[in-house]
């Protein structure tokens, strides 16, 4: 019997907490600005980085992936649906990244679900960041491969683990989000290649938010750090700078592989659809052609954070344009999402568990899609709301 008042207990303890996820219903394409609940919006939440979610190339491609493919590949990619254009979409993005290989999944998630486990497993370690993103945590638990936490970018409590821990084991990996997306920070991805080297472990980033944000062109972390080949296992989404949906892991000929005969998202879930094959095909074409938005995000990202540190919130120490504008209270993070909406701007607020209780935040999302007349209305209302709630 389905227990329903122990599940509406739970669910109106985590209202009372400031804990319960409002989830809004979008009712237009991604862009500066949507609607949102009916109501036309300023966007701050999204992950469309670059715009790409309704460019009209992207458009275009994905209705041309239909037309030439059909809706959807109806089978898995190692039975029959391992179609030309995911292949195709393969070998680009390896280019891309400058790497041998690339392996594409259904999402980023899966690519973590996917990946971890088929690389390690009982009898070896992870040693992972204690900020990992939740798609690496459950990865390394599906595993079954020790976890050993370290904190947050700290590489001489890293190193510290691995001479007391790493000849316990066969195989160890150390895995690390290349952009933590709550905070904005980024990992000391050339500190963390020169302890994997010096200990024998795999090193595994996962670059969901420096795709298309860092390096040349987007290319990621990896290349920003000028670490080419030397990182083992990147991971990829195309969900978010890329603005379709889809993840990938990148490396060398033998991971991919070894992914594409292990890897149980790909032995066991349909494979991607051709629309957003080629629409993320069409996006890897715009983001070589130029790097023009890229910049003009950059530009976005740090014109509104100088301006948010002088109105005086606190936007922690984000180095990319990930912007958490830091509140700590679950519910009054509640009430100022609440209050920005009133005033026509989206910004969503993040509470536990999604980060710690006690450091509840506005996380804003800067894009290129945005005008310099866009962010001054942000800040107008940022400066607004945030006064009436006497946090700055």
């Amino acid at each position: 019997m389905f227990p329903r008042e122990e599940y509406i207990r739970e669910l109106e303890e985590r209202k009372a907490q400031g804990l319960y996820i409002n989830i809004r219903k979008i009712g237009s394409p991604q862009g500066a600005w949507l609607v949102v609940d009916g109501k036309e919006v300023l966007n701050l939440s999204s992950n469309n980085y670059l715009g790409f979610a309704n460019h009209p190339r992207l458009v275009d491609a994905a209705k041309k992936g239909v037309e030439a493919y059909g809706a959807g590949p109806a089978a898995v990619r190692t039975i029959a649906g391992n179609q030309l254009p995911q292949e195709e979409l393969e070998q680009r993005l390896a280019e891309f990244k400058e790497a041998e290989a690339a392996v594409l999944y259904q999402s980023g998630f899966t690519a973590n679900l996917g990946t971890i486990p088929a690389l390690v497993t009982e009898g070896d370690a992870i040693f992972s960041d204690e900020l990992n993103h939740a798609s690496i945590i459950d990865g390394a638990r599906l595993s079954r491969a020790k976890i050993i936490r370290y904190p947050h970018l700290d590489m001489d409590a890293l190193e510290n683990l691995l001479k007391q821990e790493r000849s316990n084991y066969k195989k160890a990996m150390i895995i690390t989000d290349g952009v933590f997306s709550m905070d904005g920070d980024i990992a000391p991805l050339d500190k963390l290649v020169d302890l994997a080297e010096k200990y024998n472990c795999i090193l595994y980033v996962d670059d969901a938010h420096g795709e298309g944000v860092l390096g040349d062109s987007g290319r990621g972390i990896v290349h920003m750090f000028g670490l080419q080949g030397r990182v083992d296992v990147e991971i990829g989404t195309l969900s978010k700078a890329f603005g379709v949906v889809g993840g990938y892991a990148a490396g060398s000929k033998l991971l991919a592989e070894v992914l594409k005969q292990k890897a149980r998202p790909l032995l066991f879930s349909s494979a991607p659809t051709a629309a957003d094959v080629y629409a993320c095909l069409e996006a890897v074409k715009i983001l070589q052609e130029s790097d023009e938005l890229v910049r003009k995000l950059w530009d976005n990202a740090d014109y509104f954070k100088q301006n948010m540190k002088s109105l005086g919130f606190d936007i922690g120490h984000s180095q990319t344009p990930i912007t958490p504008v830091m509140i700590g209270d679950e519910l009054t993070a509640q009430t100022f999402s609440k209050k920005l909406f009133e005033r026509n701007v989206f910004a969503q607020a993040i509470s536990y568990p999604t980060v710690p209780k006690g450091k509840a935040r506005m996380r804003v999302m800067i894009s290129a899609t945005h005008s310099k007349k866009d962010l001054d209305f942000a800040l107008e209302q940022f400066a607004a709301v945030g006064k009436e709630l006497g946090v700055i």
